[in-house]
């Protein structure tokens, strides 16, 4: 026969376990909707503009779509994720910069019901994490708006002899359109403007980035360039396809080292240089890297400017689903874009891939058009 009392200690233990459960369900359904999750350790606090910064460096790592690769030995990883540990060393490495690192994830749930957060900033300072804080990436009207404002919280007071950069990593980034970017948020749009305005709320009206990498497919066209080119000084993009989207880091490691002679057009071609080292020991398709002088590149810009937005405009009223059924080509095959000052003030480092109907094709001009 049972004995009564132990029917009284496992009710009382099984209302203790639903209890338990209930409280950590309801635990972390709070904290995925609470105002923020901060991390200060306090050994690593410091006083706001109280330590010089000689370098600031600003990422946007997008991971909000399939960036799954895998390597020779069939090994998985998603590029987003690797760039974000290489971003992470480079603020390590680094004691006299302060490395903002914005991280935009897919959006997931807890037991598919209580939404989570989808972006996650980090903020280092002389190697140190002083700051990371997970973040809602839907609040805003605008893209960046989010980032913009931990950036304006956290940053540094500006020294006139300080080198900013800004580092975007992530697909190709539609010139028109835009819709479906964030495999998220597929109503939502994102477009080269977009990430001109956020970049605008990164700087004032007399400052500029000295140095932009675009970490992207195709991102080196007359539009890209032109849009862009009002806040960067010297722009480093693929006007190609860019094997899993995603420069080499390693030239920012040590920049008190790499960058101390303070000249950031060469350290850009070095930083492209490297890059595309990488690329071409790792791919066999075409490798494509330009540097770009924004200064230098007004004059063709001036000309072939309103050639290419006009093409934009045709192209995207007829296919309808711009930009993934318009091809792109090298700007040298358009007649129209031809012009004494095409080469002025750009640096490429190119390879034809090793196979295909374009491995013959052994110059790039450094600017991509589309055609229909």
């Amino acid at each position: 026969m049972q004995n009564p009392n132990s029917w009284s200690v496992r009710s009382a233990s099984n209302s203790m376990l639903f209890k338990s459960i209930g409280c950590v369900i309801l635990s972390v359904f709070l904290l995925s909707c609470s105002a923020g999750l901060p991390v200060q350790l306090e050994s690593q606090k410091v006083e706001k503009d109280s330590i010089a910064v000689q370098y600031s460096i600003l990422l946007v790592i997008h991971g909000d779509n399939d960036y799954l690769y895998h390597d020779t030995s069939g090994n998985k990883y998603k590029a987003d994720e690797k760039t974000l540990a290489e971003a992470i060393r480079v603020a390590q490495q680094n004691p006299n910069a302060e490395v903002f690192i914005f991280h935009q994830k897919p959006r997931s749930h807890f037991l598919f019901f209580f939404p989570l957060r989808d972006g996650e900033f980090y903020y280092y300072r002389n190697g140190l994490l002083i700051a990371n804080e997970l973040y809602w990436r839907d609040q805003e009207l605008s893209n960046l708006d989010t980032e913009v404002n931990f950036y304006k919280s956290f940053r540094a007071e500006s020294q006139p002899e300080r080198v900013s950069m800004f580092l975007y990593f992530g697909h190709e980034i539609p010139e028109l359109g835009g819709a479906g970017y964030d495999a998220s948020y597929p109503d939502r749009t994102f477009t080269v403007h977009d990430l001109a305005n956020g970049m605008k709320g990164f700087t004032t009206d007399s400052t500029k980035f000295d140095l932009l990498v675009l970490s992207t497919c195709y991102g080196g066209t007359p539009y890209s360039i032109g849009t862009l080119g009002p806040y960067a000084r010297t722009v480093i993009a693929s006007p190609d396809n860019l094997h899993l989207s995603y420069f080499d880091l390693s030239s920012l490691e040590s920049l008190n080292l790499g960058l101390q002679d303070g000249d950031v057009p060469a350290f850009a071609n070095r930083f492209a240089q490297q890059s595309f080292d990488r690329l071409t020991r790792n791919v066999q398709t075409a490798v494509s890297v330009a540097v770009y002088d924004v200064d230098s590149v007004q004059e063709y810009l001036h000309f072939v400017y309103p050639t290419y937005e006009n093409t934009l405009n045709i192209l995207s009223e007829k296919k309808k689903t711009f930009p993934a059924t318009i091809e792109h080509c090298d700007c040298a095959d358009i007649p129209e874009y031809v012009l004494p000052t095409m080469n002025r003030g750009v640096n490429v480092y190119y390879r034809p891939a090793l196979f295909g109907r374009l491995k013959s094709k052994q110059n790039h001009s450094g600017w991509e058009c589309r055609k229909d």
